[in-house]
């Protein structure tokens, strides 16, 4: 195995810190989606790089869907406390009550699509037109289409039609009244660049990204994670043996793989040597063949 493989190349970082310093210049009220997931995380140590000596000028903004890892959730209030971040939290379950949304039913029920109006009702409440993801161009072909400043329009929607050309890494925030801008810093990473970057930089990430024992059912060829959220059969009888997860997102539509990587550098030799993408244990993105693009055009993160 080549060395050059366990390196991470720094320019990604310089032009990820380039991408946080204009969208502080040429945007009024920003915020970080963050999710607890190993994308936002690196997106917090960049903008810690970004703007140091200062504190990070954005807030954390996170969607919880109420059905997250509780592993997640606790390693997220730790990292806004320890760093002395503001996090905002906006819940699907008040989307779900106010009648915004209507809760999944039947055996592929999940809250993970439900997202999406929570998120732009709190862009609207909060005023933001800047909102920073960690989405990546190599996780998923519909992503693979978004520009680094990626403009949505007034009903929060992308449209592939209104995006700007991005020549020489001129970026071009100007909008319209009740438009935004979704802002992607690691769009150019590859899932093997974050792994490289979290491993050079030693920063803590969630326990469930290494090799634990847990209560699982097998479905479709995949291990998914057994919990009250999960809708089952009576065939699907959960049971425990050693998993991990390569991405982090709801409870009901996130499977994990068998390992048993419980350090980052076998975490990083499973990835050279995996067979199937990072999204390829996202069930949501399985519903259909344009299931993510769809999702994007209705202004999913």
């Amino acid at each position: 195995m080549s060395s050059i493989q366990w390196q991470f190349p720094r320019a990604l970082e310089d032009e990820a810190i380039y991408i946080l310093r204009e969208t502080a210049a040429q945007f009024e009220k920003p915020a970080i989606l963050f999710s607890g997931g190993k994308d936002s995380i690196t997106l917090v140590r960049l903008a810690q790089k970004a703007f140091h000596p200062g504190k990070i000028p954005f807030p954390l903004l996170h969607v919880d869907t109420g059905h997250n890892f509780p592993e997640t959730i606790q390693f997220r209030d730790w990292l806004v406390e320890s760093l002395g971040l503001e996090l905002i939290v906006r819940n699907v379950q008040d989307s779900i009550n106010q009648g915004k949304v209507k809760e999944e039913t039947g055996k592929y029920a999940s809250r993970n699509a439900l997202q999406t109006v929570t998120l732009l009702d709190a862009i609207e409440e909060l005023k933001f037109d800047a909102c920073i993801g960690g989405a990546r161009r190599d996780e998923e072909k519909a992503r693979a289409k978004e520009r680094i400043f990626s403009v949505r329009d007034e009903f929060g929607q992308w449209n592939a039609k209104i995006q700007r050309p991005e020549l020489f890494d001129h970026l071009n925030g100007k909008i319209n009244i009740g438009e935004n801008v979704r802002v992607f810093p690691i769009s150019n990473w590859t899932e093997l660049d974050v792994w490289n970057y979290i491993r050079e930089e030693e920063l803590a990430i969630p326990s469930i990204y290494f090799s634990h024992e847990r209560e699982i059912i097998e479905r479709d060829g995949m291990y998914w994670p057994y919990s009250e959220f999960l809708n089952t059969t009576e065939e699907e009888v959960p049971f425990r043996t050693k998993v991990r997860f390569r991405t982090v997102g709801d409870m009901t539509c996130t499977a994990a793989v068998l390992s048993e990587a419980d350090k980052l550098e076998d975490i990083i030799t499973e990835i050279l040597a995996a067979k199937i993408s990072e999204r390829g244990a996202r069930i949501d993105d399985k519903r259909s063949e344009a299931a993510m693009e769809k999702r994007k055009q209705a202004g999913y993160f």
